[in-house]
Formats: C-alpha cells, sequence, structure tokens
C-alpha cells in the first residue's frame, strides 16, 4: 500500500453471503488470529450497543462537562450491574431494563408523588 507500507489483507464471506475485507500490518497474522480480533471487536460493539440502549448514555441533557461526565459514568455504572445481573441470573440486559422500568412505573401508579389539583 503506497505511503503506508506491506500489509495483508483477509477477506471473510458470512453464511448469508456478506464480504468484509480486514486489513493489517501484522503480515504474520493467520485467519485464526483475525477471527480472534473479529470476535473481541464484535464484543466491544454489543457494550456500545447495550450501553446506548439499554442504559441512555446518549441521552444526557445537561450542557456542562462536568455533568455529562456524571451521567456518562453512571450509565457505564448501570451497564456493569446490569452486566453482573445477567451473569447471575441469566437475565438478558434488555428483560432486566424492561422489568426495573415496569417496576417503577407500577410503583408510581400505586402511589404518584405528585397530584394534579382537581379541575372541576
Amino acid at each position: 500500500m503506497e505511503g503506508f507500507g506491506p500489509i495483508r489483507v483477509f477477506k471473510a464471506v458470512s453464511r448469508d453471503g456478506d464480504v468484509e475485507y480486514w486489513a493489517t500490518n501484522d503480515l504474520a497474522m493467520d485467519e485464526l488470529g483475525r477471527q480472534d480480533l473479529a470476535e473481541r471487536c464484535w464484543a466491544v460493539e454489543e457494550y456500545h450497543r447495550a450501553l446506548k440502549q439499554c442504559c441512555n448514555v446518549e441521552r444526557c441533557q445537561a450542557r456542562s462537562a462536568r455533568a455529562q461526565r456524571n451521567h456518562i459514568g453512571m450509565a457505564i455504572r448501570a451497564f456493569a450491574r446490569l452486566s453482573w445481573n445477567f451473569y447471575a441470573t441469566g437475565v438478558s440486559w434488555y428483560e432486566a431494563k424492561t422489568a426495573v422500568v415496569r417496576e417503577a412505573v407500577r410503583a408510581y401508579r400505586g402511589r404518584p408523588l405528585d397530584r394534579m389539583p382537581p379541575t372541576a
């Protein structure tokens, strides 16, 4: 590759026909090493997806940097708790999040914190 040096390219074809190319400057890497790295990359993708979908890390409405850092830290902490719960009970991240939200809604409906004054 011009301006970069020698590289090794791998072509991976999935069962459904999708083609993916991997390039590396590690000329000693073999297909097994590439598969190991692909699995690690997938684990990182799963982590980011769960952090966004289950812990709402991207939904911070604060403007100050400190508040945003606090929000991200709490989202990561929530993800760690969901992961611990998954390994302890086998309940997925999504099921656990749904159970928490469902219980919070049930508790609020049973005893609302703020009552609206009657209008009639």
